[in-house]
């Protein structure tokens, strides 16, 4: 079939809750991926941050393939060895102490939030704890990580929705003490706010949130899904702030392509849980959990963490230029190869015309572009061909005001 058969199709079969580009992707290789027609497109997505290692790196294929032939699935009633390795090198990386393996990141929001409030049932021996989120937040699209996204538009539809939420301002501790009290059972933030428009949280707010929490023994969740493994420099955000939370909710690049999340959880709060509270059909099998193994390999064999920073510090710079150069960039923000670049006009069009031209770009809020490239990017690997490139391309779209 064309392209334009297989996105009728598309259109015919599937619910209506994608605003999709008409763009049918058949395979992809590095930094590219490559439609059915053969055009091929600079990646500076990775899938949503997903695809940290690129696409069809080998020696991730190959550990798959291997686990394919060797067992696929079993019960959580049983043990598997790769769920147990897997689950060393993310207790060792993430610095806690327990993991619960899910399917994706809003399973492991619910997940946490579920570990929170049963920790508080049993400190009181009553189900009446309060969460404290933040506004412009997003953590996902089910019930209970919708009803922590601080974004009204999302929730409107759905409700009501799960109660005993309140919403802070991001970066504003006051905003956060004036809504703290005897039920406060959590605090859930993003350590980077991705969809509330790539912001950073500040160092002194996280540590007194931090400090807030040990104080009154107040659950912390930081959501790392999309600035945590690696993407922001550190292994997750958090080790930059020198905080720990007490729960930790991480996805997307984790697997680097297979539906797999987790939480993880210090002792003391992850001892809450007992047999019943929690579980999944999926959730840790062989095969997910064989590519999370396999993911922190590479990460280590490839110095991945020292290519984000040294990576990093290029598109930076070459970003500055054109912020300099037009002032419709009015900023430049995030963390490791986790950045925002803020127009003064919403980006809808520019994206889908640099999609057009063979670079794929997504969006985060109405007037930010966000830049998710796959974590290889480096000088070593054409890297400044790339960035270059990149640049042109937003050149000639700024100027073209659309």
């Amino acid at each position: 079939m064309t392209m334009e058969q297989y996105v009728e199709q598309g259109e015919e079969l599937f619910l209506k809750t994608y605003g999709r580009y008409k763009v049918v992707f058949d395979k992809g290789d590095g930094m590219y991926l490559y439609d059915v027609n053969g055009k091929k497109y600079l990646d500076f997505g990775a899938g949503i941050a997903v695809f940290a290692l690129g696409y069809n790196n080998k020696e991730y294929n190959d550990s798959l393939k291997a686990q394919i032939d060797k067992l696929l699935h079993t019960s959580n009633y049983f043990y598997n060895v790769p769920s147990i390795e897997a689950a060393k090198k993310l207790t060792d990386a993430s610095g806690l102490k327990r993991v619960f393996f899910t399917n994706s990141g809003a399973e492991a929001v619910e997940g946490a939030l579920k570990l929170a409030k049963k920790y508080y049932f049993n400190k009181h021996n009553k189900a009446d704890g309060e969460i404290i989120a933040f506004k412009n937040s997003f953590h996902g699209r089910t019930i209970g990580s919708l009803s922590v996204t601080g974004q009204p538009k999302y929730q409107e539809a759905f409700q009501p929705i799960m109660g005993n939420v309140k919403f802070a301002t991001y970066n504003d501790f006051n905003s956060v003490t004036e809504l703290v009290n005897d039920k406060t059972c959590a605090i859930i933030l993003e350590t980077m706010q991705g969809e509330g428009g790539f912001i950073p949280a500040d160092k002194e707010f996280i540590k007194n949130i931090r400090k807030l929490c040990d104080e009154k023994d107040i659950v912390l969740i930081l959501d790392e899904i999309q600035c945590g493994m690696g993407r922001s420099g550190a292994i997750y955000a958090y080790k930059l702030y020198d905080v720990m939370p007490d729960i930790l909710t991480t996805a997307k690049a984790l697997g680097c392509g297979v539906p797999v999340g987790a939480f993880v959880a210090n002792e003391k709060v992850g001892a809450a849980f007992t047999p019943g509270d929690h579980g999944s059909t999926y959730g840790g099998n062989p095969f997910v959990t064989k590519a999370v193994s396999t993911v922190f390999d590479l990460f280590e064999k490839n110095n991945i963490l020292d290519n984000v920073n040294e990576s990093s510090k290029y598109l930076f710079e070459k970003l500055g230029e054109l912020k300099e150069k037009y002032s419709c960039i009015k900023d430049i923000r995030g963390l490791g190869l986790m950045v925002g670049m803020e127009l003064d006009k919403p980006v809808k069009d520019i994206i889908a015309k640099c999609i057009d031209n063979g670079l794929i770009l997504f969006s985060a809020g109405a007037n930010v572009i966000r830049f998710l490239p796959p974590l290889i990017v480096s000088k070593e690997n054409s890297t400044c061909f790339i960035i270059y490139m990149f640049c042109y391309r937003i050149k000639i779209i700024i100027c073209c005001k659309l």
